[in-house]
């Protein structure tokens, strides 16, 4: 798979079904499944599950999930990525970091590498993301990268906000800068 990207400080590889355990640790990181798994602790099995239709998604979409590493320490320190949550027509902006590597810029910098590549290589005209409401890290992200709140509404009795960015609003941002 040659879907490897390049940002100043951090490398993107997509997860391979090898990646089984690195991934599961990072979904079972207490700071992690408090927002992005309702703090449910996944099974090896429904991440092994999860893996089958990432690779799945990469041979027949071009997309899915990337691990987020660290040029400088090798180190992965979390995953940004396209996947599918609510029936939408296409997939949602998702990432998740590891407590250390917040407040860095790192989520930031891999957000707006993937939002490139939907604009630029999957012609995109708009990128969707959602979080829960009390998730301010992830409100602040979707603001940084220029997304927009544009609903709210309740999935299984939580409040979740839904923002959006679309293509010609990037190009702008790209332009001004």
């Amino acid at each position: 798979m040659d879907l490897i990207f390049e940002t100043q400080r951090l490398l993107l590889k997509p997860i391979l079904e090898s990646d089984l355990n690195t991934l599961h640790s990072i979904f079972i990181n207490p700071y992690v499944r408090k927002y992005l798994c309702d703090d449910q602790i996944f099974s090896l099995q429904q991440v092994e599950e999860m893996l089958m239709k990432n690779q799945k998604l990469f041979d027949q979409q071009k997309f899915g999930l990337w691990f987020i590493q660290t040029k400088d320490e090798k180190e992965i320190i979390g995953f940004v990525g396209l996947w599918y949550f609510f029936d939408e027509s296409q997939p949602q902006l998702v990432y998740a970091l590891l407590p250390e590597a917040t407040k860095k810029g790192y989520a930031t910098e891999a957000a707006n590498k993937i939002l490139e590549y939907c604009f630029n290589q999957l012609g995109y005209q708009y990128v969707l993301a959602s979080c829960d409401r009390p998730n301010l890290d992830s409100r602040k992200l979707a603001q940084k990268i220029g997304m927009r709140q544009v609903e709210e509404k309740l999935v299984n009795d939580k409040p979740v906000l839904f923002f959006k960015i679309e293509e010609s609003n990037k190009i702008m941002e790209y332009c001004i800068k």
